[in-house]
């Protein structure tokens, strides 16, 4: 017998939306959007290809995709751009605060 499957939405696909609602989870997507811009901005930047390479082959070009992949996560982990924290501040202006009780309800003070 298999477990039941939890569908949400119309579509019946889960939407992922749940996610924006906890700062860690928020913060994380910030820097999986940081590495994934300092990515694309290195990948651009060896693209231009201001000299020939001495050496070229199609392993060589892996290897450096892999190691790129790794330095740009370390980057967004460590010395971050910023362009991820900025996406995290203004997504984080979207989710409501949780509502707090109110400390003066039901309480009378009389002060004379």
């Amino acid at each position: 017998m298999t477990a039941p499957v939890s569908i949400t939405g119309q579509t019946g696909i889960a939407s992922g939306l749940d996610r924006t609602q906890s700062k860690d989870s928020l913060k994380k997507a910030g820097q999986q959007f940081e590495a994934v811009f300092t990515g694309m901005m290195l990948k651009s930047m060896r693209q231009a290809k201001l000299a020939d390479p001495l050496f070229s082959s199609q392993a060589l070009d892996t290897f450096r995709d892999m190691s790129d992949q790794k330095v740009v996560q370390q980057m967004a982990d460590h010395t971050p751009l910023g362009i991820g924290k900025a996406m995290t501040d203004f997504l984080s202006r979207s989710i409501p605060a949780p509502s707090q009780p109110d400390l003066n309800q039901g309480s009378a003070t009389r002060v004379e």
